[in-house]
């Protein structure tokens, strides 16, 4: 047999081969598109027990405990001996409103972070102490108040005009809504 008849005899499975090929890397390709595409979906999703937190720094997320109603803010995180690094308590007002916090039966230091109706972080009193009864002005305006670990703000960066993404948040006024 010729070498062009053995290469005509073999050139239809190698191009049938290529074909399979690209069509295999095509599909892959696609696939790993959607499914970035997909899971950065699911990452901009909120979800009721975390909290985002995103500014120069970067993004931390936190898991939280949700205090929205009359009882559960005034006890938020009294009589606790510890809290979890990454964890904290979300203060949840229906209307913005002037805001004050103290420490009251709180065992542990505490950064309190005073937070507008947008997302935005409009003060931060950093390791508030333990027991003091001293009350803490946050400002005029504000909607939410997370609480998390004495000095992490600091640790991690977190500064007074960074911006919190939660569901409770209006999402048409939320500076970094829900996605």
């Amino acid at each position: 047999m010729s070498s062009k008849a053995s290469a005509a005899k073999w050139r239809p499975k190698f191009t049938l081969g290529i074909t399979r090929s690209l069509t295999t890397r095509s599909f892959i390709a696609a696939f790993c598109v959607a499914l970035a595409a997909t899971s950065g979906a699911f990452a901009e999703a909120c979800s009721t027990d975390r909290v985002s937190v995103k500014g120069p720094f970067g993004q931390i997320t936190f898991r939280v405990e949700i205090a929205d109603d009359a009882q559960e803010r005034a006890t938020g995180l009294m009589n606790r001996k510890s809290l979890p690094t990454l964890s904290g308590m979300l203060f949840v007002y229906e209307r913005p409103q002037p805001l004050a916090f103290w420490m009251r039966n709180t065992l542990i230091p505490l950064d309190i972070i005073f937070v507008e109706p947008t997302g935005r972080i409009a003060k931060i009193h950093p390791n508030a102490v333990p027991l003091d009864e001293t009350p803490i002005p946050g400002g005029d305006g504000l909607s939410h108040v997370l609480e998390i670990g004495g000095g992490l703000a600091a640790r991690f960066g977190i500064s007074e005009g960074d911006i919190l993404r939660h569901s409770s948040f209006n999402q048409n006024e939320a500076l970094w809504p829900c996605g």
